[in-house]
């Protein structure tokens, strides 16, 4: 069965996510340092993904990004990997190899679960993230801990369960700073 990991890019020191129009978007996309993932294992690990998820907002932006600057470290990966939105409201997709899931959340994760081996990338938004968690879909979570303090931003985990205990598998520090944190869902 495949695993589903959420990915988390972007995060602060103080817990929030790099909204556009904020400086620490800025500081994330503007540095080339920071625009790229400073551990090649990073991009064979979404380059070996079986699917990639988003909601329909990631979707848009997502798509909107990597169609227009195919320069972009994620763009061949993402352009012509299989991707999945969940969204209610989507009636197309025009991005190539785009799938639309519109049933209940936990059973069109398991039909992409069904299978063979491999694992099912979750790039966001911040509204499916927390309905996975809800619904205790995620097995693993990969956070990039950027060394930034943002003081404004989206608070990833607000409205999540109360308790949702993680096992540390694996932290690596870039030289850039960035930590990325590798966690387990504890069953």
């Amino acid at each position: 069965m495949r695993k589903l990991i959420a990915t988390v890019f972007n995060y602060s020191l103080d817990g929030l996510l790099a909204d556009e129009d904020t400086e620490f978007w800025k500081f994330c996309f503007d540095l080339p340092e920071n625009r790229e993932p400073a551990d090649p294992a990073h991009l064979d690990f979404l380059r070996s993904a079986y699917a990639h998820l988003m909601g329909r907002t990631a979707y848009e932006s997502i798509s909107r990004a990597m169609t227009t600057s195919t320069d972009h470290p994620f763009a061949d990966l993402l352009n012509t990997g299989r991707k999945v939105v969940f969204s209610r409201t989507l009636r197309t997709a025009d991005w190539a190899n785009t799938t639309i899931a519109s049933a209940d959340t936990t059973e069109e994760v398991d039909k992409l679960r069904l299978g063979g081996d491999g694992h099912i990338v979750v790039w966001g938004g911040v509204r499916l993230w927390r309905s996975l968690m809800r619904l205790d879909l995620i097995d693993e979570l990969r956070v990039s801990v950027f060394p930034y303090v943002a003081g404004e931003g989206t608070r990833l985990f607000d409205g999540v369960p109360a308790s949702y205990q993680l096992d540390l598998l694996s932290s690596t520090a870039s030289g850039n700073g960035i930590v990325y944190l590798r966690y387990g869902r504890h069953r």
